[in-house]
């Protein structure tokens, strides 16, 4: 069971923190240099983490086992982070920017996994997902 919880755990927190930080961001910095910091400290942690965790401890042939979807996931994780910022930056509130952003997210993903990943859509999501826009609606007026 802890296999299957601690994940989703650590998604919550990190997200958690993602979203303190990401509102309390000092208003004058310009946001790329923000992001230089971040990626910087990012790269650090993930090489590290990566000798630590790695049984094989070399990287070049790790590195040479990818394809184009890292340098795409790098590209979407700078839009991520940069709209994050912008949203907080023109005044969405930090209890509902994220809450709109990851519901929009959610429905989205529900519709793509059942177009490229085959995935069912149930009755009982169909129903979330009216819920979930009527939501947003609400939260949003």
């Amino acid at each position: 069971m802890l296999n299957y919880l601690w994940p989703i755990l650590l998604v919550i927190a990190a997200n958690t923190v993602y979203h303190l930080c990401a509102k309390s961001m000092p208003s004058g910095i310009q946001p790329f240099a923000s992001l230089i910091i971040t990626y910087s400290v990012a790269a650090i942690s993930s090489l590290v983490l990566f000798f630590i965790t790695s049984e094989q401890k070399s990287l070049v042939p790790e590195l040479q086992k990818a394809n184009w979807l890292p340098y795409l996931f790098g590209i979407a994780i700078v839009g991520l982070e940069l709209g994050y910022l912008y949203v907080y930056k023109v005044g969405w509130k930090i209890s509902t920017g994220s809450l709109v952003a990851n519901i929009s997210v959610a429905c989205v993903l529900l519709v793509l996994g059942a177009i490229l990943y085959k995935e069912t859509i149930s009755a009982k999501q169909l129903l979330g997902v009216i819920l979930c826009l009527s939501g947003i609606f609400f939260v949003t007026k």
